[in-house]
């Protein structure tokens, strides 16, 4: 049985094909996924699992360069919003990097989720709770 904290094997698979640069999602239960897109459905329920229980295990496993929120998140779901801004900040001080904050709007978060290599479904039920996060490296 695998040791670390990430016991989930379709997202630890996605993880250890990350590159530099290559993108993940964490959504909430409603952003629509392109069907291009390796879904990886984790919501079982309204708020089961949240958001930030999955996005706090995944950066266990990640090197983040960077991480992209609809702009829509600041006004319309601002407790959610600085939550995320908190485990971001504590990731910065785990991996010892600064990592880049990038508000775009909805619309092209939800374009970019084309490009990225797989979006992780919550039972997260809240407005623009969604977090594109960018691979960085470890050297």
């Amino acid at each position: 049985m695998k040791k670390g904290v990430l016991l989930n094997s379709d997202i630890s698979a996605v993880i250890s094909r990350l590159g530099h640069t290559d993108q993940i999602v964490i959504s909430d239960a409603g952003l629509p996924i392109p069907s291009s897109t390796q879904r990886i459905d984790l919501a079982l329920t309204q708020g089961i699992p949240d958001l930030l229980s999955v996005l706090d295990v995944v950066v266990q496993e990640v090197q983040v360069e960077a991480a992209i929120l609809a702009a829509e998140i600041i006004e319309h779901n601002p407790q959610v919003h600085e939550q995320i801004i908190k485990c971001i900040t504590e990731i910065e001080i785990k991996q010892g990097n600064t990592i880049t904050i990038e508000y775009v709007s909805h619309h092209i978060l939800k374009e970019k989720t084309e490009k990225s290599k797989a979006v992780i479904r919550t039972g997260e039920c809240s407005p623009y709770a969604n977090v594109l996060l960018c691979s960085g490296v470890i050297f």
